[in-house]
């Protein structure tokens, strides 16, 4: 990747199903090490966006480049993580974490050993021989977070990662993502319906209108590192909340 090429690059992309329009001329840059996140309402084509980008869905129209190349079968830098964990009850922990290498054709062992030297850093050291319904919701999701960031693409896309996890671990899960992301420094696409945690993980914000989905507006947010429990508790924090909010209200322009 080029130091001047942008990790990601939306150009009018737009998508229909059944002739009506879902996105509609999305334009978006995300720089090398940047974390932005998506904010919108249900139906504005957040998630359908993220299928464009893992290649599950084709763009009716615009164009979607990452490290300055055309994305497409030999160029889709990405690392998923969905809104669920979707382990595989039956494999263990390590191989559930390993299973996207074994896809892409890494041998069993090599998978195993690349899972196994990321698992203290994550939190998961000791699990390795657990299974699925042994661990917590926040574990099970620390595990989907190893199994994406372990095929070491340069971009991440995380779908709603904590949306369904209690409010304490929540909390305690976007305070280890920014402690993981300050030492790899990914480029990170970040889906949520919570304003105050893509605030406290974002750079930058963008906000959806309603169906069909369109960037209305951004909000930028202080590069304040490491952000920690506190953050929250800044004076201009209710202030960006403030311009979040009043975007999603103003809906299509």
């Amino acid at each position: 990747m080029s130091d001047h090429s942008p990790a990601l690059e939306l150009d009018g992309v737009g998508k229909a199903f059944g002739g009506t329009p879902v996105l509609d001329g999305v334009s978006l840059r995300l720089g090398a090490g940047e974390v932005v996140s998506i904010v919108g309402p249900s139906g504005s084509g957040k998630s359908t966006l993220l299928s464009l980008l893992t290649g599950a869905l084709a763009a009716d129209e615009g164009r979607i480049r990452a490290g300055g190349a055309p994305v497409s079968r030999d160029n889709r830098p990405f690392a998923f993580m969905p809104q669920r964990d979707v382990l595989l009850p039956w494999r263990r922990v390590i191989d559930n974490a390993a299973v996207g290498l074994e896809v892409a054709g890494v041998r069993r062992a090599e998978a195993r050993r690349r899972v196994s030297r990321l698992l203290p850093a994550f939190g998961l050291e000791g699990t390795e021989r657990l299974y699925p319904r042994q661990l917590s919701g926040g574990m099970r999701q620390r595990v989907s977070f190893v199994r994406a960031v372990v095929q070491e693409r340069p971009l991440l896309l995380l779908d709603e990662p904590f949306g369904a996890l209690d409010a304490m671990t929540r909390e305690e899960l976007q305070r280890w993502l920014l402690d993981v992301w300050a030492v790899h420094r990914w480029s990170v696409l970040l889906i949520t319906h919570d304003i105050r945690e893509a605030i406290r993980l974002s750079d930058r914000v963008l906000v959806f209108s309603p169906r069909p989905g369109r960037v209305v507006g951004e909000v930028a947010v202080p590069r304040v590192i490491p952000r920690g429990d506190g953050f929250v508790l800044r004076p201009e924090v209710p202030v960006i909340e403030d311009r979040v909010r009043r975007l999603l209200a103003r809906g299509p322009v």
